[in-house]
């Protein structure tokens, strides 16, 4: 690990202020990424900005939607009881990201920012429509993920909040790693009054994205058997040491007939 300066402000501004200070300044969240990179020299920086002190940690719930700072930890979003009494879905997912340690340290906002491919909060924020707040503007949920590890955010720019559309009924199912626990495939599936949203993690060559096949047959027919046929293309998928992109395809078949159980099961839409 290279030799660097630590710095932690007390709030959002002074934090963007201490980064714009120096020439390769980074942001530090949970450091769940940002640690084990630079350890391994994968990444480097001068200064680390940590925004523990910046008073972003905070849930609000409301009739219409969900509101979460962006340094919560996984661990409070899972056992947050307004956001399991509201959207259970993002409590499940958020119980279910890594091991222990991970939850206890890891930072929704974090895993936003560095938009890994097989992240699970991707999928919710794009299958809900989300919007990500910072400290200089709102981006909507189609705006801000732009590809494997790239995402809206300018270098100086903080994620603050996200707020959650609180919809109809939702589900996530994950095939995780066995060993990382990161989502292979991970499908988060949507009832909205106006149809239904399907966002994929784990699976895309270029990062999370909705699934049309599967949202067009439900669209036609929100039915388990509706999606027995269906044929999920394996182009723009991803293969490697743990899976090929056929195999992919065909867990994003199975994590949403998953999906789809369980919200007719557990939520009694029928």
């Amino acid at each position: 690990m290279y030799e660097l300066q630590y710095s932690k402000p007390s709030s959002v501004n002074d934090a963007v202020a201490e980064v714009k200070k120096s020439t390769d300044a980074k942001f530090l969240a949970g450091g769940m990424t940002m640690i084990p990179t630079l350890k391994a020299r994968l990444s480097s920086a001068d200064l680390l900005v940590d925004l523990k002190g910046s008073n972003l940690s905070n849930i609000s719930v409301s009739s219409s939607e969900v509101v979460v700072g962006s340094m919560t930890r996984h661990c409070d979003v899972a056992s947050s009881s307004d956001i399991k009494g509201s959207l259970p879905a993002l409590a499940k997912l958020a119980g279910g990201i890594g091991d222990h340690m991970v939850r206890s340290c890891g930072t929704i906002g974090g895993s936003l920012a560095n938009n890994d491919p097989a992240a699970c909060y991707p999928s919710a924020v794009l299958a809900l429509g989300a919007t990500v707040i910072t400290n200089e503007r709102s981006i909507t949920a189609d705006d801000f993920f732009e590809g494997m590890f790239e995402t809206a955010l300018n270098e100086d720019e903080i994620i603050t909040e996200i707020k959650f559309p609180i919809p109809e009924k939702a589900s996530y199912i994950k095939f995780p790693n066995p060993a990382s626990r990161y989502a292979m495939v991970g499908v988060f599936m949507v009832k909205k009054p106006e149809g239904i949203s399907v966002a994929v993690t784990g699976a895309g060559e270029n990062g999370v994205f909705r699934c049309q096949e599967i949202e067009n047959v439900l669209n036609s027919n929100f039915a388990l058997e509706a999606l027995d046929n269906i044929q999920i293309s394996h182009d723009n998928l991803t293969s490697d040491i743990h899976a090929s992109a056929a195999y992919r395809a065909n867990l994003i078949k199975e994590m949403a007939k998953k999906g789809l159980q369980e919200l007719i099961l557990f939520y009694k839409i029928y």
